[in-house]
């Protein structure tokens, strides 16, 4: 770059000074000055420009890289499912071939202790499901109040205890009852 000292500049300075006149030199230089601030916005704004290019490139180039190892690996799972699933057929073929076995075998030994072998009138004996009334699971209310834990319930503010409208209304009057009333001013 340019290698300009302090001499230099004011050398220049005396220089406009005396061609411009002392009139005309303030506009000159605030002219200048606005030219150079512009000249050094495009420096920078170029150099941006420049950078965001590069990233862009460096950017696509990992993308190609990340796409090229996705596609190595799922071509690599592939072959791996395939093999899973060949293994899974022989185990359930064997499977099958040891349940018809064992199911033949059964047959061949069980006895018939059904209900009406047995002598149990069906008809009149009725199975009922126990079904309680109370709603349970993670849509009843009482699971939502009580998984909340005591001291979070302290800290916000949530009631603990239920109290009705008129043990409410007691208690605050028994309160407001209880103070003594300001003494007299004199």
């Amino acid at each position: 770059m340019i290698d300009i000292g302090f001499s230099k500049i004011a050398l220049i300075s005396v220089v406009a000074l005396v061609v411009l006149g002392p009139e005309r030199l303030p506009m000159v230089a605030r002219t200048v000055g606005n030219l150079f601030g512009r000249a050094q916005r495009y420096m920078n704004e170029v150099k941006q420009e420049v950078s965001r290019q590069m990233e862009q490139e460096e950017l696509k180039k990992m993308k190609q890289e990340a796409t090229d190892a996705f596609n190595a690996a799922k071509s690599d799972f592939q072959g791996l499912n395939e093999a899973v699933s060949s293994q899974i057929s022989e185990v359930n073929q064997s499977i099958g071939n040891f349940s018809n076995d064992l199911n033949q075998s059964l047959n061949d030994q069980t006895t018939d202790y059904s209900a009406e072998s047995i002598g149990v009138d069906t008809s009149t004996s009725r199975y009922t499901q126990y079904k309680s009334n109370r709603r349970q699971g993670r849509n009843s209310w009482r699971n939502k109040k009580g998984a909340i834990p005591i001291w979070f319930k302290q800290s916000t503010g949530i009631k603990t205890r239920v109290q009705s409208g008129s043990a409410r209304v007691k208690r605050f009057r028994r309160a407001a009852s209880q103070q003594r009333p300001s003494s007299s001013f004199f």
